[in-house]
């Protein structure tokens, strides 16, 4: 009997002749990279609001899906976790989008004022 030896990507798959006999595969599960996601801090300074909340590109622009925490003395908190990417963001306080002070970057929007970027790398 012949024995013949093939080396593929995952394992060595070994065949008995007649080697014309159909191919033997070998899958091998190979897991995929978990997505990298990072935690970011906001925080935001505003005495006397009641409640506050940030909205962006990196969830569909909806305030409502990430509002802050008062941590009192009229500051307010947020942890948000997002993908590695450049993103432009308001905080929405009491209703009335305002751009977050603390911003090293801002770009022009569309409605005349200005959008805070937050960069978050890997």
């Amino acid at each position: 009997m012949i024995k013949s030896t093939r080396k593929t990507k995952n394992a060595i798959v070994k065949t008995a002749a007649p080697v014309a006999a159909e191919p033997v595969r070998v899958k091998t599960a190979v897991p995929s990279p978990e997505p990298r996601v990072t935690h970011v801090s906001l925080e935001l300074v505003r005495p006397g609001a009641k409640q506050v909340c940030v909205a962006g590109s990196f969830n569909g622009w909806k305030p409502e899906r990430s509002p802050l925490v008062p941590l009192g003395d009229g500051r307010f908190a947020a942890d948000l976790t997002v993908d590695p990417g450049r993103y432009e963001y308001l905080f929405v306080v009491d209703g009335q989008w305002v751009p977050d002070p603390k911003a090293t970057e801002t770009v022009q929007n569309p409605f005349g004022g200005k959008n805070s970027v937050l960069t978050v790398s890997v």
